[in-house]
């Protein structure tokens, strides 16, 4: 069992939890390397001083590498790290979850509904 004083499923939330933090992981799992611009274009709503500080943050925690190449007009290209790779199997799994707590809940109220109708 999980000694809740020694478990550090905190520090794994505080990377992932955010309104936009697994939506930019998903883009950059689903397309490996991208530029600003093409993640700004991928997640709606998102703002640019949004995105860059989520970037920040996440190269902070080594998930994320930011690449600059030296040209005109310069050019930088984002992607999981290989630390931040690690991190696929546990959002394909939140994924997984979520897809079937979300059709638990379908379930539940139906069946309530079923019940209040009797």
């Amino acid at each position: 069992m999980v000694n809740p004083i020694s478990c550090k499923a905190d520090t794994a939330l505080d990377v992932l939890v955010g309104k936009w933090t697994h939506k930019i992981l998903y883009q950059l799992i689903k397309n490996e390397t991208m530029r600003f611009n093409e993640l700004k274009r991928a997640i709606p709503g998102i703002t640019q001083k949004v995105l860059t500080a989520e970037l920040r943050e996440l190269e902070e925690q080594d998930i994320v590498i930011r690449k600059i190449y030296a040209q005109i007009p310069p050019k930088v290209e984002y992607s999981l790290t290989g630390y931040g790779a690690t991190l696929i199997p546990i959002l394909e799994a939140m994924d997984q979850w979520g897809k079937n707590h979300k059709k638990h809940l379908e379930e539940l109220a139906a069946d309530q509904e079923r019940s209040g109708e009797s």
